[in-house]
């Protein structure tokens, strides 16, 4: 299933022409509902960095959910796989900054902080080591996050502005852009200058495509101006595909609808019929993704489905 033909099934079930906008929102609320319920091993990935010397922290990346494992490689390629604590734990066990070894231990530690003259707390996590590591060590960090939507055409990048003029200073934020062949699409946008200097992309919309050249209505950026255009130079998930669609789209589709639904204050017996058919579905995803696709794991606090019992001729 595409994302174009789970937007016509939806519209079909419910009898009604939801917009995109909220169509969208449906969709995503239904996909993390479901990868936060099976845990698919589509729903991992890896990712190889290095540690810095005399340094315990390590930047996470930036789509990171929960970490599956994470392993230090010394010099003659062995991994050290690390176990996981609590940052107590680390700091009680390693209090001196003299503790530096090849690390034993890692924790979640938080979200890092800038440096400078203003420092500020970003939205990404970090790791933090024990011991501290003694060397630019190699690390491969597996671990969980959400893959692209299944939403097509999604708003990813924008190439060289055109940045008008006559427009009001400022930063303005989320302000809906206009044109291509999408909708939905948002930006924070800084007038400086009385030009457009930067647009940074805050709502991904859909059904955009490169070469679309996106702009923004003055009234939403300062009240006058004009002559401010960008292109279009990335979008997300082209072709409106995704494992969930390709593989189950079943649990994708009545999750939608039960989304939907709810928004739409549909009716009661409907609803239960779109929930029991979503658990159904759901269930067999899980049969799938939390029994057959895994066998044994070497690391504790993994849901396991435990195997159908068996009738050994007893009535």
């Amino acid at each position: 299933m595409t994302y174009d033909e789970l937007v016509t099934a939806v519209t079909n079930y419910t009898e009604n022409n939801v917009p995109n906008v909220d169509m969208n929102t449906f969709i995503r609320q239904a996909e993390q509902r479901i990868y936060n319920t099976v845990q698919f091993p589509s729903l991992r990935k890896n990712v190889t960095g290095f540690t810095s010397i005399n340094n315990k922290y390590l930047s996470c990346p930036t789509d990171f959910l929960a970490a599956y494992s994470m392993a230090v490689i010394d010099a003659t390629g062995s991994y050290e796989y690390l176990l996981n604590k609590d940052v107590n734990f680390i700091r009680q066990a390693y209090p001196s900054p003299n503790d530096t070894a090849i690390p034993k231990y890692y924790a979640l530690f938080g979200p890092t902080t800038t440096s400078g003259a203003n420092p500020q707390i970003t939205n990404e996590l970090s790791f933090i080591l024990g011991p501290t590591p003694d060397s630019a060590y190699s690390v491969e960090l597996h671990y969980y996050y959400y893959p692209v939507s299944i939403i097509r055409g999604q708003l990813n990048g924008i190439g060289t502005i055109t940045g008008g003029t006559g427009y009001v200073n400022g930063t303005y934020y989320d302000v809906p852009l206009t044109g291509g062949t999408g909708e939905g699409a948002k930006a924070t946008i800084v007038v400086a200058g009385g030009s457009v200097f930067s647009v940074t992309i805050s709502e991904y919309g859909s059904k955009y495509v490169v070469g679309n050249t996106m702009s923004a209505a003055a009234s939403s950026i300062g009240g006058t101006g004009s002559g401010f255009s960008a292109p279009v130079l990335s979008v997300l998930n082209a072709e409106g595909t995704s494992w969930l669609g390709d593989n189950f789209d079943s649990v994708l589709l009545y999750g939608t609808l039960v989304e939907a639904y709810t928004y739409m204050k549909g009716e009661a017996d409907m609803m239960a019929l779109y929930d029991g058919k979503y658990k159904e579905a759901l269930a067999l995803a899980k049969r799938l993704g939390d029994g057959l696709e895994r066998s044994d794991s070497y690391r504790s606090g993994q849901y396991r489905l435990s195997p159908l019992p068996q009738n050994n001729g007893v009535a």
